[in-house]
C-alpha cells in the first residue's frame, strides 16, 4: 500500500488518458508539477513536435522536482519505427525536503494513473540525451 500525498487534477487525468492513445507521429511530452497550495498534481506544459532532447531537457526546471510523460519516435536498426512512451520523475539533489516529499509520495500514484510500464527516474536533467532515449527507450 502506497501513501498518495497529492491528488491529481481531473483535467489532467482526461489528457493522460487521450495522450496514452496519440495517434500522432511526432514526439510529444507532458510535463506536470505539484501545486503546493492545492496539494493536487497538475499540468504545467504540453509539447508537440518536440524536435529533440535538448528541446524536451530545456522544457522541464531544474531546480524542482516533475514528472514529465513522454512519447518518443525511435527508428530502429530494422527499418521499424515506434513510439515507446515512458514516465520520467526528475527530482534534482538540492530542492527543498518538503516538495521532494510531496512528489515522492505520490511517485506510485502517478505511475498507476499513467498505466506505463517504461518508467524511470532521473536526478540530473543532463542524462536526459539522446544516448538515453536509445539506451531506456529502445528495449
Amino acid at each position: 500500500m502506497s501513501l498518495q500525498l497529492c491528488t491529481i487534477n481531473p483535467s489532467l487525468k482526461d489528457l493522460l488518458r487521450k495522450f496514452r492513445f496519440r495517434r500522432a507521429t511526432t514526439n510529444a511530452a507532458i510535463i506536470m508539477k505539484v501545486d503546493q497550495q492545492s496539494s493536487e498534481i497538475i499540468l504545467e506544459e504540453e509539447l508537440d513536435n518536440v524536435e529533440d532532447m535538448d528541446e524536451l531537457r530545456n522544457s522541464i526546471k531544474d531546480t524542482q522536482p516533475r514528472y514529465v510523460l513522454i512519447s518518443w519516435r525511435i527508428e530502429h536498426q530494422d527499418g521499424r519505427v515506434s513510439y515507446p512512451m515512458a514516465f520520467i520523475f526528475t527530482t534534482p539533489r538540492d530542492c527543498q525536503p518538503q516538495l521532494q516529499m510531496m512528489y515522492a509520495g505520490s511517485y506510485n500514484h502517478m505511475i498507476k494513473e499513467c498505466e506505463l510500464t517504461k518508467v524511470f527516474q532521473i536526478r540530473d536533467l543532463e542524462e536526459l540525451d539522446e544516448e538515453w532515449i536509445q539506451t531506456n527507450l529502445v528495449k
